[in-house]
């Protein structure tokens, strides 16, 4: 059966940004549906619960409408269908169409992909990621790593930054030596075991009931919104930041993304694609906004809770700082495409416009694997 033509018009206009706003909500406005068969994907999430799944939920429940009945996302949240470690080997084998995790979990199947989301001290806010991405080349290179798994990266999507909760109070990072603390690997946690810590790995539905077992005393996950919903006011009593206007020491910003199976995504037209490309965009800015919006209200839960927040200082910083750069690096040089990438970020990082890295911090460090 021929595909229905899609009216671009109408999709621009309900979908791009206009005069950076969102035009477009979650709840498009009704488009009759136009005759012939709907392209179903079924599309699990890394969230959950809270803000994040409810806003991923909505999202999804919007495509329909916005391109009159020719594509449709099914929803599923974390572990409703694959586990979170497993989203890609489904979405390769044609168990899902589509996922939308956290980035840094492509990183067992592509090396390279611990530097396509954030890391400690690297890029540090949101607008510096989508530079990478859609300025500086990241996309296409992302695209092109993907695509020799089977998989189409469509694009990055905001969420929030990474907080601390913990059972002890963290006042300085000397506070992190021997504790049990969950993180999501890769350099993230080479760096919180260079500081003494004991870290494991686990997804982020198993925090709860980790913290709650005493299994860990502290654990890296989100915001303040999406974590307040999973419960971590019962089972912590404090939340460790950075300095004032520095929400997180170590990861500040944090990305997931869109990925697709490469299947699924031929099968699509070139217009459908476009839709796909410019609706991903424009929901990582929905997303990013609800996710902030709701993290107001989850402070002052928190604080009726009894949680007590600690903040880290400009020193810590600058300690975290040092002893990330030669992580950064030994990443680097692991793999040539992570070489790649690391030094369009690392040039932009001693570039004027952000100036993160002193030349003194890579004296002896090079880059052997360009």
């Amino acid at each position: 059966m021929a595909k229905q033509h899609i009216d671009r018009r109408a999709f621009l206009g309900r979908s791009v940004l206009a005069g950076g706003t969102v035009a477009a909500t979650l709840a498009a406005p009704h488009v009759a549906r136009a005759a012939g068969e709907t392209t179903t994907w079924r599309v699990q999430t890394s969230w959950p619960g809270g803000i994040g799944l409810q806003t991923f939920k909505e999202w999804c429940g919007s495509i329909k409408e916005k391109t009159s009945g020719q594509l449709e996302f099914t929803p599923f949240g974390a572990n409703d269908v694959v586990g979170d470690f497993q989203l890609f080997d489904a979405v390769k084998n044609g168990v899902l169409e589509a996922v939308n995790p956290f980035t840094i979990y492509a990183q067992g199947i592509i090396p390279a992909a611990v530097f396509l989301t954030s890391y400690p001290l690297g890029l540090r806010n949101p607008h510096e990621f989508d530079t990478f991405y859609y300025g500086l080349g990241g996309l296409e290179i992302a695209r092109e790593l993907y695509a020799a798994q089977g998989m189409h990266f469509v694009g990055p999507i905001q969420h929030d930054a990474n907080i601390i909760h913990s059972k002890v109070p963290i006042r300085s990072i000397d506070d992190f030596r021997d504790r049990k603390m969950r993180l999501p690997g890769g350099m993230v946690a080479e760096v919180f075991q260079a500081l003494g810590a004991k870290t494991t790995v686990l997804p982020g539905s198993e925090i709860f009931p980790a913290l709650e077992k005493g299994t860990i005393d502290v654990a890296d996950y989100t915001g303040p919104a999406v974590n307040y919903a999973l419960g971590f006011s019962q089972v912590t009593k404090y939340i460790s930041m950075g300095p004032p206007g520095f929400m997180s020491l170590y990861q500040p910003v944090d990305l997931m993304d869109l990925t697709v199976g490469m299947d699924a995504w031929n099968k699509l037209s070139p217009e459908m694609k476009q839709f796909v490309e410019m609706e991903t965009h424009v929901y990582s800015d929905m997303h990013h906004a609800a996710i902030q919006k709701a993290n107001q209200e989850a402070w002052k839960k928190f604080e009726a809770d009894g949680t007590e927040v600690t903040r880290l200082t400009q020193d810590d910083v600058a300690l975290m700082t040092e002893v990330a750069v030669p992580i950064w690096f030994n990443w680097a040089n692991k793999d040539k495409n992570a070489a790649r990438i690391f030094k369009i970020q690392l040039d932009y990082m001693q570039s004027g416009s952000l100036g993160y890295v002193e030349p003194s911090l890579l004296e002896g460090l090079e880059l052997t694997n360009l």
